[in-house]
């Protein structure tokens, strides 16, 4: 019985995968969203911001600084593939950067990563990275004080 559990699961991950990427999205996309790398929430973070995008998905980022560095970013997303996808990039991006040098992260720079998703899935890049920035100016507007 569990030999046959194992393989119907790995059946799933196969179809997804293949599903996946004959929608278009990259072998590199289709990683960060299978292992979710940096999804979760940080507990004790110095800063939680929230957006909801035009399409509904929602995105929630912790992150924490040490000494100007962003030490840790965790998103938690409530969204399709493009969107988890895009908030994990996001954060391998960011990760060990200065508050100033994750303000330049752009939408650019986050599709090369990926290397490919829909075109229909690129306001995901737009979201995760719109809320990594309110994340970062929320946070430095309430460490000024």
């Amino acid at each position: 019985m569990e030999t046959q559990v194992s393989i119907e699961a790995q059946t799933d991950a196969e179809q997804v995968h293949n599903m996946l990427a004959g929608s278009g999205y990259s072998e590199k996309a289709i990683r960060y969203f299978v292992e979710k790398p940096h999804m979760g929430i940080i507990p004790n973070a110095d800063h939680v911001s929230e957006m909801t995008g035009s399409c509904g998905d929602t995105m929630s980022i912790c992150i924490k600084v040490e000494e100007g560095v962003i030490r840790e970013a965790k998103y938690q997303v409530l969204g399709c593939p493009g969107a988890v996808a895009s908030a994990m990039a996001a954060v391998d991006l960011v990760k060990g950067r200065t508050i100033e040098e994750a303000r330049s992260l752009n939408d650019g720079d986050v599709f090369r990563l990926l290397e490919n998703i829909p075109a229909k899935k690129h306001h995901c890049i737009q979201l995760a990275v719109k809320t990594l920035q309110k994340a970062l100016d929320e946070y430095t507007c309430s460490s000024d004080q």
